[in-house]
Parts: C-alpha cells; sequence; structure tokens
C-alpha cells in the first residue's frame, strides 16, 4: 500500500511539472514585432582598405629578410573605418562609422541593425564606403521593395557578388 501510494504520488508530481513546464513553453506568447510593421535588417561584416596602401619589395630587399619573413609586398595593420548609409523613401535612417575590429584595427567591421517599417512599398537605398576616399560611394545599391506585415528583408554585402544584396 506504502508502495503504491509513493508511485501514484511521483507520477501526480512529475504529470504537474510537465504539464508547467509545457504550459510556459508557448505562454506568455512573444511578438518580435507589432503586427502591421515588417522588419529590416542590415548585416555585414567587411574588411575595409588599408590606411596605408602596400609596399612592393624589391628582390634585393626580400633577399635582407630572414627565410621565414620573406613575402613580395609588406602592409601596414590599420584600416579605414567603414562609413554606411541607409535611407528609406529618401529619407535618411542610418548613418554611421563602423570601426574595424581587432587590437590594431586590421580586422572587418561589422554592423548589424534592425528597422522595423510600415508594411507597403519602399524604395531603400544603402551606400557603402570601404575606402579613405570621401567624395564618393564605393558601393550603392537602391532597390523598390513590397514589405509584408510580420517578416524580414535582410541586406547583407558580398563583393565577390557586387556588393549589397537584398533578401
Amino acid at each position: 500500500m506504502v508502495k503504491l501510494l509513493r508511485i501514484l504520488s511521483q507520477v501526480i508530481a512529475y504529470g504537474a511539472f510537465a504539464f508547467i513546464v509545457g504550459y510556459l513553453s508557448f505562454w506568455p506568447r512573444y511578438h518580435y514585432s507589432a503586427p502591421e510593421f515588417a522588419t529590416v535588417k542590415l548585416s555585414l561584416s567587411h574588411a575595409t582598405e588599408r590606411i596605408v596602401p602596400c609596399v612592393q619589395l624589391t628582390p634585393e630587399e626580400i633577399a635582407r629578410l630572414a627565410p621565414n619573413m620573406r613575402r613580395a609586398q609588406t602592409c601596414e595593420r590599420r584600416r579605414v573605418p567603414l562609413a554606411l548609409q541607409l535611407d528609406v523613401n529618401g529619407e535618411p535612417v542610418l548613418d554611421l562609422q563602423a570601426s574595424p575590429s581587432g587590437l590594431w584595427e586590421d580586422g572587418p567591421a561589422s554592423v548589424y541593425e534592425r528597422f522595423d517599417l510600415p508594411a507597403g512599398a519602399h524604395t531603400i537605398t544603402v551606400r557603402m564606403r570601404d575606402s579613405a576616399r570621401e567624395e564618393i560611394w564605393d558601393y550603392t545599391l537602391t532597390e523598390d521593395v513590397v514589405l509584408e506585415a510580420g517578416r524580414y528583408l535582410t541586406i547583407g554585402f558580398k563583393p565577390e557578388n557586387g556588393g549589397f544584396e537584398f533578401r
């Protein structure tokens, strides 16, 4: 009788625990954004140009280096900051400069931004400068997009594919 009572109390305790875990797994509901909005995500990581261009070494300079240090060119580590602008329907939404990562600022600059926009048709323009030139943008893309409520539009960057891409 005691054994049956112990098994029954364990079943009740485990059942109550499973019910609580199951209930809390779907309540309260989490909404990522308002239902009438779409989300635009800008996510990229890109290595900009170096502040000082690489210098080609002459054969004599290469010969003077230790065998394990020989290379055809020498480069400074530091890179220029990444300049980025994003306009929606002609209105500026984002204007930032991202510093290169790394202790010596020699790594890629990374950007992740998220915007909620009303669903519907929009014209999105994104510009990026990864060089020391101040007067022009190195990459620019303007697209007319139709955003659906509750959906995502991701703006990425792949230089091997020509620059920005909207997905």
